[in-house]
């Protein structure tokens, strides 16, 4: 069993930064595909970022420049730096872990004010 809390939402001007992240448990952390998603209101889940167990990292188009993951598998926890924030990126930030299945954080509330 894998479970996450993420931590770090809030609100931001439009044009600021954030960091948000997501503690892992489990003692094999360092074995997990870990992700962000989220989820605006009225809209589904996408996907942000995601970084494999070997450090390989992947964004979805828009945040490309933007947003940068990272994680500390001594911590275990994932990392999102969120840079330039847009209106658009207000959302309910997820953290995911992929280990023989897929498991979701509560979520973290995202706001960027124009």
């Amino acid at each position: 069993q894998v479970q996450l809390v993420e931590s770090g939402g809030g609100l931001v001007q439009a044009g600021g930064s954030l960091s948000v992240s997501c503690a892992a448990s489990g003692r094999t952390f360092s074995s997990y595909a870990m992700g962000w998603f989220r989820q605006a209101p009225g809209k589904e889940r996408e996907f942000v970022a995601g970084i494999t167990r070997d450090g390989n990292t992947h964004y979805e188009d828009s945040e490309k420049g933007r947003f940068f993951i990272s994680r500390d598998n001594a911590k275990k926890t994932v990392y999102l730096q969120m840079n330039d924030l847009k209106p658009e990126d207000t959302a309910v930030y997820y953290c995911n872990a992929e280990y023989i299945r897929a498991y979701w954080g509560q979520g973290t509330q995202v706001t960027v004010s124009s």
